[in-house]
């Protein structure tokens, strides 16, 4: 995961990948069948990992908190020097334009099912009358779902962790109230 997430699909070569996990090519392919499966277990395996840490994102208060806390976990974890800076599945998108249309599936199935749990939250948050009732609950997720992918851009480019942060700030700015909220948290401001 980490030589695909480092060099992308096309330029991870058999070697780096076989190197990386400590195999000969015949064991990379009885293991995955080849690169692309080995690819493709390498996604599932992020995507996983992905939904396990927003877990507690998902479990927020509010619609509001959840997704502030995504945005916060991501900066934070798109910048941790344990692994490469970014997102494996926005890179993976970038840099697999030569996979087939299995892994293209897999990719768009995956981002897919991200982007339905953020939306399945804002829902949440508008039945809970967190925000108002005409929010458009896709709409929203697509523009948080943006700024996710923007930030992991910004993390590969070495924008830091601070400057993510910032981003995160700002986005935040653009989440919707409903009147009664937004007077209550004027009036917490005030206090």
């Amino acid at each position: 995961m980490t030589v695909f997430w480092q060099k992308g699909y096309e330029a991870a070569s058999l070697q780096d990948l076989t190197e990386a996990m400590g195999i000969s090519p015949p064991s990379l392919y009885a293991a995955f069948g080849d690169k692309e499966g080995l690819f493709v277990a390498a996604v599932k395996r992020y995507h996983a990992q992905a939904k396990a840490m927003g877990t507690g994102c998902q479990e927020a208060a509010t619609a509001r908190d959840s997704v502030e806390g995504l945005l916060t976990l991501a900066a934070n974890f798109f910048t941790d020097p344990q692994h490469p800076r970014g997102c494996f599945s926005v890179m993976a998108m970038t840099t697999a334009a030569s996979t087939s249309e299995r892994v293209q599936q897999i990719l768009c199935e995956e981002r897919a099912a991200a982007k339905e749990r953020l939306r399945g939250r804002i829902q949440r948050g508008i039945r809970e009358g967190e925000l108002p009732p005409d929010t458009d609950a896709t709409a929203l997720a697509n523009l948080y779902g943006a700024v996710l992918a923007g930030m992991s851009l910004q993390a590969r480019e070495g924008a830091s962790r601070k400057a993510l942060l910032a981003m995160v700030e700002t986005a935040m700015r653009a989440w919707p109230e409903a009147p009664k909220r937004a007077g209550a948290r004027r009036e917490r401001a005030r206090a």
